[in-house]
C-alpha cells in the first residue's frame, strides 16, 4: 500500500460522491467529501463485509446514521463490488433508482438500515448490537464463535443533538456493548451555520459519562484513524466513539467548513476548484481510475475469504452442537419452528379478563416455543404485561435471558427494536401505553417504511383507563397509528381475539401495534359467537339479524361489548341490527372485494360506527349515510365506568344514536 494509492482511492470515493449529487442537482455533498478519508480506512481495513453476499449472517453492520451523506455510502458500495452499478449512481435521486436521497432498506444492496432521520441510525445499532450480543451469549462455545462481529456507523452532531441517540447511547454504555464503534463526524457545521450556535458541550465527556470508550482523531490521518479504531475494536467492556475532527466539502475553495456545502450541490465552479485543490482532473465526471478500483474491489475476494472461512467454522460448530446450529441458522432465516403456537391458552367465557393480561398469558404461552421472541417495555413491563416469566433480565454481562429493560426511552425503544428486527435472529417486542405511541412514532414509521418485523403491545387502550385523567387517556392515537403505512394495527375486543392477534403478529413479515385495554372485558363465548379466527381477516360479523338487516354496528376493541349490548335494545324495539367486530382496518381491507361486501353489503347504509377514539377515517366504512360514536375531544379524570356512562358508550346510548340514524326516534 502507498500514500498515493490511498489518496487515489479517497479522492476516488470524495468525487464520485460529489459528481453524483452534482449531476442530480439536488443533495449534501460536504458530508461526504469531508469523510472520504476514514470511511476508506474502515471500509478497506476493517470492516468484515462481502459484497457479494450482503446478507451473510457473521458480517459486521455498518449504519449510515448521517443519511444525509448517502452519496458516501452509494460510491462505497458501488466500489468494493456490490451489485450497484455506476449507472445507478448517475441516476442519484431520480425516479426508481437504488439510489435514493436518503438510503432505503433493500433499496440498494449492502443498506442495512434506513437512515435519514437524525438519531434514528445512531440507535437502530444500538439495537444491532443488542441482539449480537444476545446471540452471541446463546450460541457462542468455547473455541466455536460463530456471533462475532461489530455495528459501526457514521454519526454527525445533529444526530448527537437528537433525544433519540441521547436515550440509545445512555441504554448502550449501561449495557456495555462493546460491539458498537461509532465514527463521530465532528465537522463542527450543521445545516443553517456552525453546530456552536446551540451546540457547545463536551461531547466525549457527555459519552464518557454514559460509559463510553472515547477518542479523538485528525480526520486525515490515516495511520491514526486505523489505530483509533483498532482500539474501539479491542475494547470489551464499553461501546466506542471516535470523534473524527473533519471538514465538511473537504477542499472546496470557498465552501469548505460552511454551511454552503452540507444540503446544495457545490455548483460546477466550485467543484472543479476542489478538484484542482487536491489534484484531481475536472474532467470527466465519475472517473474511476482502474489502480482505485482494482485497489477497492479486493473486497470481493477477502469478504468470500472471510465468509468461506466462517463457513468451516459453523460446519465444525454443528458437528458438536447440532441442536443449537440448526436453531440458529432457523432464527437467522427467520423460519418459525414447528409447533410454536402450539400451546396457546384458552380463556374462560366466564371470566372477565383485560386484554392487556390475556395478551401476556398468550406471550408466555408462545415464548417457549418461539426463541426468536424477546422485548420488554419502556419502564411499564408490570402494566403492559410483557414480561416472559421463567426468563431473565438483560442487564450487563448478562444476556442470557429474552427479557428487556429499555428505561423511560420510549423513543430509543422503537429504535432499537428496529435494529434487532433488521439485524436478524428476533422477533422483537416493545410495550408502553398507547399514549406514549407518540414518543416512539418516528420509529414506527421506519419500521413500516424497512417493513421491519416488530411487534408493539400498546396497553391502556382508551379514556377507560380512568381516573388518570387526559395526559393519560389517548384518543387520537389509534387513528394516528392507523394512518401510517405497512403499520398493521389490531384492536382485540376480547381475550380470544388476543389469542389470534398475536398469531398474526408473529407471522406478519413487517410491523404489527396491538392495541390492548386495561380494564376487563368478557371473554366472547364461542359456542355461541364465530370463532375469533376471523380476526385475521381484519373483520367479521359477530352477531347478525334475521335476513338483511337493518343497521350495522361496526366496533373495535372494548366497544365491540357496548356494540352487542346495543343490538339487544335494538332487538326490543323491532330493530334487526348485524355487529362487526373489526379489529384491524389494514387486515380488512387486504381481503377481496367479495369478502368485505359480505361483511358490510354496500345495500345497508344505516351504519354505526363504535369507537372510544376520534372519529377520523371511520368515513369509509360508515359512509356518507352514517354515523360515528366517537370521542372527539380530551378527556376527563374518573372512574372508567363513569365515563363510559358520561361519553355515551353505553347499550342504551348507542342503540338511541342507531335508531336516530333510521329515524325512529
Amino acid at each position: 500500500m502507498t500514500k498515493d494509492l490511498d489518496q487515489l482511492c479517497i479522492n476516488t470515493i470524495r468525487f464520485l460522491s460529489a459528481d453524483a449529487v452534482q449531476k442530480a442537482n439536488s443533495g449534501h455533498p460536504g458530508m461526504p467529501m469531508g469523510m472520504a478519508d476514514a470511511a476508506y480506512v474502515l471500509w478497506t481495513q476493517m470492516l468484515k463485509h462481502n459484497p457479494r453476499n450482503p446478507e451473510w449472517v457473521d458480517r459486521d453492520r455498518f449504519v449510515l446514521s448521517a443519511g444525509h451523506g448517502s452519496m458516501l455510502l452509494y460510491s462505497l458500495l458501488h466500489l468494493t463490488g456490490y451489485d450497484l452499478s455506476l449507472d445507478e449512481l448517475k441516476q442519484f435521486r431520480q425516479w426508481e433508482s437504488k439510489t435514493p436521497g436518503h438510503p432505503e432498506y433493500r433499496c440498494a444492496p449492502g443498506v442495512e438500515t434506513t437512515t435519514g432521520p437524525l438519531g434514528q441510525g445512531f440507535a437502530t445499532g444500538v439495537g444491532m448490537a443488542l441482539a449480537s450480543r444476545m446471540l452471541a451469549t446463546r450460541y457462542n462455545k468455547p473455541g466455536k464463535k460463530i456471533v462475532d462481529h461489530h455495528i459501526y456507523a457514521i454519526v454527525s452532531d445533529g444526530d448527537l443533538m437528537e433525544g433519540v441517540a441521547a436515550e440509545a447511547a445512555s441504554l448502550a454504555g449501561h449495557l456495555g456493548l462493546s460491539e458498537i464503534i461509532y465514527l463521530y463526524d465532528d465537522n463542527k457545521i450543521s445545516l443553517v451555520g456552525p453546530t456552536d450556535w446551540s451546540f457547545t458541550e463536551d461531547v466525549g465527556a457527555r459519552f464518557e459519562a454514559y460509559g463510553w470508550f472515547v477518542q479523538e482523531v485528525d480526520g486525515y490521518d490515516l495511520a491514526a484513524i486505523a489505530q483509533a479504531i483498532r482500539a474501539a475494536q479491542a475494547e470489551t467492556e464499553r461501546p466506542s466513539l471516535i470523534k473524527v475532527r473533519s471538514h465538511i466539502g473537504y477542499g472546496a475553495p470557498t465552501k469548505q467548513d460552511s454551511a454552503a456545502s452540507h444540503g446544495s450541490p457545490l455548483g460546477d465552479e466550485e467543484l472543479d476548484g476542489a478538484k484542482k485543490a487536491l489534484g484531481w482532473p475536472v474532467e470527466p465526471r465519475f472517473l474511476i481510475p482502474d489502480e482505485a478500483l482494482a485497489h477497492l474491489r479486493k473486497a470481493v475476494e477477502k469478504g468470500e475469504a472471510a465468509e468461506a472461512e466462517w463457513d468451516a467454522r459453523f460446519e465444525a460448530y454443528a458437528a458438536e452442537h447440532p441442536a443449537l446450529a440448526a436453531e440458529f441458522k432457523g432464527r437467522m432465516s427467520g423460519a418459525l419452528p414447528a409447533g410454536w403456537d402450539a400451546e396457546l391458552p384458552a380463556f374462560d367465557p366466564a371470566k372477565p379478563v383485560a386484554t392487556r393480561n390475556a395478551s401476556g398469558t398468550v406471550l408466555n404461552a408462545i415464548a417457549p416455543h418461539l426463541p426468536a421472541l424477546a422485548g420488554g417495555a419502556a419502564d411499564l413491563a408490570s402494566s403492559t404485561k410483557t414480561l416472559i416469566s421463567g426468563e431473565s433480565d438483560v442487564n450487563k454481562g448478562a444476556f442470557e435471558g429474552r427479557n428487556l429493560r429499555f428505561g423511560v426511552r420510549e423513543h430509543a425503544m422503537g429504535a432499537m427494536l428496529n435494529g434487532m428486527a433488521l439485524h436478524g435472529g428476533f422477533i422483537p417486542y416493545g410495550g408502553t401505553f398507547l399514549v406514549f405511541s407518540d414518543y416512539l412514532r418516528p420509529a414506527i414509521r421506519l419500521a413500516a417504511l424497512m417493513h421491519a418485523h416488530v411487534v408493539y403491545v400498546f396497553t391502556h387502550d382508551s379514556l377507560w383507563l380512568g381516573e388518570d385523567g387526559p395526559t393519560h387517556q389517548p384518543v387520537e392515537h389509534v387513528a394516528a397509528l392507523r394512518a401510517i403505512p405497512n403499520l398493521t394495527v389490531i384492536r382485540p375486543a376480547d381475550a380470544g381475539e388476543v389469542i389470534e392477534a398475536w398469531k398474526v403478529a408473529v407471522e406478519s413479515n413487517g410491523p404489527v401495534a396491538l392495541v390492548l385495554t386495561r380494564q376487563n372485558v368478557d371473554v366472547l363465548d364461542q359456542s355461541r359467537y364465530p370463532p375469533a379466527s376471523g380476526l385475521a381477516k381484519g373483520a367479521y360479523v359477530l352477531d347478525d339479524a334475521e335476513g338483511t338487516p337493518d343497521a350495522i354496528l361496526i366496533a373495535s376493541g372494548s366497544e365491540v361489548h357496548v356494540a352487542l349490548a346495543a343490538r339487544t335494545v335494538l332487538a326490543e324495539k323491532g330493530v334487526q341490527a348485524r355487529v362487526v367486530s373489526m379489529p384491524s382496518w389494514e387486515l380488512f381491507e387486504a381481503q377481496s372485494q367479495a369478502y368485505r361486501d359480505s361483511v358490510l353489503p354496500p345495500e345497508v347504509t344505516a351504519r354505526l360506527a363504535v369507537e372510544a377514539g376520534v372519529s377520523m377515517g371511520w368515513a369509509r366504512y360508515v359512509g356518507l349515510d352514517g354515523d360515528v360514536v366517537a370521542i372527539d375531544r380530551f378527556g376527563e379524570s374518573a372512574p372508567y365506568k363513569v365515563l363510559m356512562e358520561e361519553f355515551g358508550y353505553t347499550g342504551s346510548a348507542v342503540a338511541e344514536r342507531a335508531l336516530k340514524l333510521l329515524g325512529r326516534t
